[in-house]
């Protein structure tokens, strides 16, 4: 197991920080035990702070115009770049031209890259050479392993008696990951044990002991590196409780996630993420999200379990209106509604804790 932190980094995030397509950067803002960040590139928000932006709290964090500056200001200092993260989430995962010439950059000025996109670096014959010769490392998150390593499900997912809580969404790119971590840390902090299974490249750059990246896989081995993963965590630390990361959603046309976490992953209860301002599928004009009563029902029908909790997203939503929009989701759905971050896990946790101590 690696040890962290691995270096001091700068996240790329050119044109895309504060919305969906900058979700890896602003996971890397909030929580990483993988890297010292250092600084955010988007030149939309040079000079301000990149936690304050994300959630109106300093996190030291600058966001600065280029590569350049970036790498310029990481020397000026006791602490300089080691590394280049590609903080971009698009559609597609895939990296534009611009972003291309900015890793030539960086990979020019000494920095090791790692990227979590669809596009391999380390497979592109010009930036695997400009790397050679700069002497640093192209590291791909989403390269699956060798078919050799990977695991077809068999069922040792029933020896698991951790309480299992998938952290599903209603939509892509609405804060799963982040709300997972959350309660994974309250729970903890309230003196449970508790393990993140990640299931993306963002939660793999952030550092998580346990997991995979689903998207990456050949289908015939998701469903068993779901399993091994969960089954590992149990198998090694025993904790009260493992949280399982969700992808996508299980109706989302272009990403219909969650299907295999609730068939492989065996969950004891689930808790979904909704952003209630959202009418559309994110990135899909024109295909309306489902009403969040029938996504529950998909969810229940589908897995036998029950939805325990709704966590919601607070984009596009006024401070003063949260209070109310919780308010109105758990009158209509009879569930624990609260936004964790801006409010805190507690009542979350709480609803957590009635299921581990009926020993589900």
């Amino acid at each position: 197991m690696s040890t962290f932190p691995e270096g001091y980094a700068i996240v790329y995030c050119h044109g895309a920080f504060g919305t969906p397509n900058g979700k890896t950067a602003h996971g890397l803002v909030r929580r990483t035990y993988r890297y010292n960040v250092l600084s955010v590139i988007d030149s939309r928000y040079a000079g301000q702070d990149a936690g304050f932006v994300l959630d109106g709290m300093s996190k030291n964090v600058p966001i600065v115009e280029d590569v350049q500056t970036a790498v310029a200001a990481s020397r000026s200092g006791t602490t300089p770049a080691t590394h280049f993260v590609i903080g971009l989430a698009p559609d597609g995962g895939r990296l534009s031209p611009e972003a291309r010439d900015d890793v030539k950059e960086a990979i020019g000025l000494g920095l090791n890259v790692d990227c979590g996109l669809h596009d391999f670096l380390s497979e592109d014959p010009e930036l695997s050479g400009l790397a050679s010769a700069c002497g640093v490392r192209l590291r791909d998150v989403r390269k699956p392993p060798p078919r050799s390593e990977l695991h077809f499900f068999s069922g040792k997912i029933e020896q698991v008696d951790s309480l299992k809580i998938a952290m599903l969404g209603t939509d892509s790119a609405v804060g799963k990951r982040t709300t997972a971590w959350i309660l994974v840390e309250a729970l903890r902090a309230a003196g449970h044990t508790a393990e993140m299974i990640g299931t993306g490249q963002t939660a793999w750059m952030q550092g998580v002991r346990y997991g995979l990246i689903l998207d990456s896989l050949v289908n015939d081995f998701v469903a068993g590196e779901i399993e091994h993963a969960v089954w590992s965590a149990w198998r090694d630390v025993h904790p009260d409780v493992i949280m399982i990361e969700g992808q996508g959603s299980l109706m989302n046309p272009a990403y219909p996630g969650g299907y295999e976490i609730l068939a492989a992953g065996r969950p004891d209860a689930v808790i979904l993420q909704h952003a209630p301002a959202r009418k559309e599928y994110d990135g899909f004009p024109g295909y309306q999200i489902h009403p969040l009563h029938k996504q529950i029902e998909a969810i229940e029908l589908v897995s036998g379990k029950p939805v325990i909790a709704i966590t919601i997203n607070h984009e596009n939503l006024s401070k003063e209106e949260i209070p109310a929009v919780c308010e109105r989701i758990q009158t209509e759905t009879g569930l624990p509604t609260s936004d964790v971050l801006k409010y805190g896990a507690d009542e979350i946790v709480s609803s957590i804790l009635t299921y581990l101590k009926k020993g589900l």
